[in-house]
């Protein structure tokens, strides 16, 4: 049986997406304390509760609405995490979290080199900005995103599809140059320069001072090569949509896309800093299943 401490559950043990103890210790610290001044009722969830349900949906990739009972109401976790999203709760412990990470793996907490590259995914149907990548032959969006060397996201940017590399990351290189003033070097692949457009690199260097080297493959290599620099940020791909709510993109709102983004990023990173590894089953589940004898499964 998991041992957390699931006081706040209506009933029944805690999910394998669940928070564990020792990263609700860690998170709880940095989500916001309510003031009581401004008055209003008891509530009736808490807030390990709620990062409970956030993450189960995310985890499983289940709609909203299908949130098991022993959770929370559906309604209710949905518009706390449209409220933390709103209010920059989801940003704030993000940001602090990789610091954490950062500072434990022996780095200093602001980056001074990150890697930027774009994905596109599909999408369900209806939403905003909703396109077509002649590229990749997909109908979706595209997640623009730069992270530092060890992985940890740093910008991120939803858009339609059809958004090209350049525009995209002329975006998210801004955002890049006001939340990060320690970072003066960003790598990218070859789709964000080119023989008929290498503008971002002079604009880059002249208006944000980041110098954008480009990490080509070379033309001799066939089959598949790992680029220096560049196989960061696609790990970081792959870290995204192990989550099944990330395989695709199922929000209406962009700005709900993103912020999943960074509840994926957030829950790897407690991970780490709780030591743990990321697992759909516990191991006392295991360990219990490779206790029991045939004996014991037919007598239950």
């Amino acid at each position: 049986m998991c041992q957390c401490d699931n006081s706040e559950a209506v009933s029944g043990p805690c999910y394998p997406s669940s928070l564990t103890d020792e990263m609700w210790e860690i998170i709880q610290p940095l989500l916001p304390a309510r003031d009581l001044r401004k008055g209003g009722g008891m509530r009736k969830y808490g807030d390990r509760l709620v990062l409970d349900s956030v993450f189960y949906v995310l985890r499983s990739g289940c709609q909203w609405r299908m949130l098991p009972r022993d959770l929370m109401p559906w309604d209710a976790a949905h518009r706390w995490f449209t409220k933390w999203r709103r209010d920059g709760t989801w940003d704030r412990v993000h940001d602090k979290l990789r610091r954490r990470v950062r500072i434990g793996a022996g780095r200093d907490p602001e980056p001074s080199a990150a890697v930027i590259d774009t994905q596109s995914i599909k999408t369900s149907e209806g939403g905003e900005a909703r396109g077509f990548d002649a590229g990749k032959r997909a109908t979706g969006r595209k997640r623009h995103v730069i992270v530092d060397t060890m992985g940890l996201l740093l910008v991120v940017a939803v858009t339609s599809a059809s958004v090209q590399d350049r525009a995209g990351g002329r975006a998210v290189l801004a955002q890049l140059a006001v939340g990060f003033r320690t970072i003066s070097l960003v790598w990218a692949d070859g789709g964000y320069a080119n023989s008929v457009d290498s503008t971002l690199l002079s604009w880059a260097r002249d208006a944000l001072n980041i110098v954008v080297e480009i990490v080509k493959r070379t033309d001799d290599v066939k089959g598949f090569k790992v680029l220096p620099r560049r196989w960061v940020v696609e790990r970081s791909f792959g870290w995204l949509v192990r989550n099944r709510r990330l395989a695709r993109d199922y929000e209406r709102l962009t700005a709900t896309s993103e912020a999943m983004i960074k509840v994926a990023m957030i829950r790897l990173m407690l991970v780490r800093l709780a030591g743990q590894s990321l697992r759909w089953s516990h191991e006392s589940h295991r360990k219990t299943a490779r206790a029991n004898t045939v004996e014991d499964y037919i007598a239950a």
